[in-house]
């Protein structure tokens, strides 16, 4: 502010006019206050790149897995190898999807869903390996939908509202083929990674764009 004197009839009044020119300081702090406020808003935003047809197309993939693993005594080997391609597809379908939606693949929501996800899939990993050389694979099934049940829904809580929702009822498919029938073990993998994948893919592909 600059104070200037003004002469009226009466007696001279000093009178503060504006004074355009803006402190360095104070034009920095608002430029910082900007970018921390965009960077938070992102950080809570949702990982919405998650592609919903990939989803359903590994279902179908996990269908197809389901039928073959069904006709042979490796099907813990069927199964594993459709894991890896599942792997495959959401990886690729979800960075086709960032990249048209122009969302970064390292933003906040992408690394917390990420974080997330990764340790009970990696759990998930060890245990297999651990099962399968102690004889008792037929307890898998049930690991695999609830391992991944729960990866799902840790992970969910940063992305859209149906990823929980899938993630929960791949917990309850796993607590029925771990004290079910070993019988009902493949049957259930398929309405699992079959089935969920392909319903809550649509519905992810429906509501959020692909």
């Amino acid at each position: 502010m600059a104070t200037v004197s003004v002469m009226t009839s009466s007696r001279a009044q000093l009178v503060e006019l504006p004074d355009d020119r803006e402190p360095p300081a104070l034009h920095a702090r608002a430029i910082d206050d900007l970018r921390f406020i965009r960077e938070t808003m992102a950080n809570a935003s949702s990982f919405t790149a998650f592609s919903g047809w990939g989803l359903a197309l590994v279902g179908v993939t996990a269908v197809a897995a389901g039928l073959v693993a069904r006709r042979t005594e490796q099907w813990q080997v069927i199964w594993l190898v459709d894991a890896v391609l599942s792997f495959g597809i959401g990886a690729l379908t979800t960075t086709l999807k960032a990249r048209g939606a122009k969302q970064p693949l390292v933003s906040g929501p992408v690394r917390k869903f990420a974080l997330s996800f990764a340790p009970t899939i990696l759990v998930g990993a060890l245990l297999t390996t651990v099962l399968m050389r102690s004889g008792v694979a037929s307890v898998l099934p049930g690991a695999w939908l609830l391992l991944y049940g729960a990866g799902v829904a840790a992970a969910g809580a940063f992305s859209v509202r149906p990823i929980p929702v899938m993630g929960a009822s791949f917990l309850a498919l796993g607590v029925v083929a771990l004290f079910g029938p070993p019988a009902w073990g493949n049957a259930l993998l398929i309405a699992g990674f079959g089935g969920l994948h392909i319903l809550f893919g649509l519905l992810i592909a429906r509501r959020y764009g692909g």
